[in-house]
């Protein structure tokens, strides 16, 4: 048995895509990072998510490692978090032969209350529709989808029945219904199109200028794994009480419908959602009234823990209104 040299060595990194409610919009934690680019010097700084390596003696697990580098980058000391899936595309860190470790990065989801955890000097809490502008359907269809990215991928599909049936399924082409949960394969698509800003960053021959409409990039693969998050999130919702590890203690149910769509990124139906949480037993009553600036008073609920015991699947099941209706 031959083992691998050292320039067909594997790192393991670890990434954190952190997500917080802020002012009903979903929020993820970003890093600012300024990254070499060689004879070019230095490139302009980018937003990334917190990240590190695995250190073997350091970290019992590697979730123990996760949490050290979010602790050490952001100052957080996060709760509910998850593993999503392994990256290791080369170009990720725009390693070539001789150029040292290949790095295989496992990343995280975790949920946190933004008020418990300000952003440190470092980092910045972003609107994750900055980054994916064509995943935001709570108003209306986001023009971004039929003013360019349609007929670009139309131009990309010419002569392939199989890359044009790809982008009809992925970005509802032709009157074909959305479907929220594939943010992954979407940003995938745009990138193997030549699309996304991270295709030219990668060196891809096919590789667009792409205009600002299409997303603010991210370092290395970032993207990537913040769009893989997303669609986590957005199927979660519908078979796990996650959305209540976003909110406060005590909420309304408006204030929980409107997490519940801006996660999702479309509009619920009012009446149905209210009936489905009650119904449901995912909520209840605290007999206390909000104090709202202006409007009025509505009822505050929490979150009825004892649900996880009496259902196998207690999640928001999802009657989306396209369009901004309700």
């Amino acid at each position: 048995m031959s083992f691998p040299s050292d320039d067909q060595a594997v790192v393991i990194g670890l990434n954190a895509a952190i997500v917080a409610m802020i002012a009903d919009a979903p929020q993820v934690l970003a890093v600012r990072h300024v990254v070499p680019d060689g004879a070019k010097g230095v490139r302009p700084e980018r937003d990334g998510l917190p990240f590190g390596p695995f250190e073997p003696f350091a970290h019992r697990t590697l979730e123990t490692g996760m949490r050290s580098w979010v602790k050490g980058q952001t100052g957080m000391e996060i709760g509910y978090a998850e593993q999503l899936y392994s990256f290791g595309d080369r170009g990720r860190h725009d390693v070539k032969p001789g150029e040292g470790p290949r790095v295989v990065s496992v990343g995280y989801l975790a949920l946190v209350q933004a008020q418990d955890h300000p952003p440190s000097p470092e980092t910045h809490w972003k609107d994750w529709y900055r980054y994916f502008p064509w995943e935001d359907w709570r108003e209306t269809r986001p023009p971004v989808i039929a003013e360019i990215i349609v007929p670009r991928l139309k131009s990309w599909a010419t002569g392939s029945p199989a890359r044009l049936e790809r982008a009809r399924l992925c970005f509802a082409f032709d009157g074909l219904p959305w479907d929220e949960e594939k943010t992954l394969e979407r940003y995938e698509l745009l990138y193997e199109a030549g699309l996304a800003a991270e295709a030219r960053q990668d060196g891809r021959d096919n590789a667009q200028d792409t205009p600002a409409e299409l997303g603010q990039p991210m370092i290395f693969d970032h993207r990537r794994i913040l769009a893989t998050a997303i669609g986590r999130l957005r199927g979660k919702l519908k078979y796990r009480p996650v959305v209540f590890e976003l909110m406060p203690a005590e909420f309304t149910l408006l204030e929980l419908q409107r997490t519940v769509e801006a996660i999702a990124g479309a509009r619920v139906h009012k009446q149905n959602f209210r009936r489905l949480v009650e119904t449901g037993g995912l909520v209840e009553g605290t007999g206390r009234m909000s104090t709202p600036a202006k409007g009025r008073p509505a009822e505050k609920f929490r979150f009825r823990r004892d649900v996880l015991r009496e259902r196998p699947a207690p999640g928001v099941k999802l009657t989306v209104s396209r369009g901004g209706k309700r």
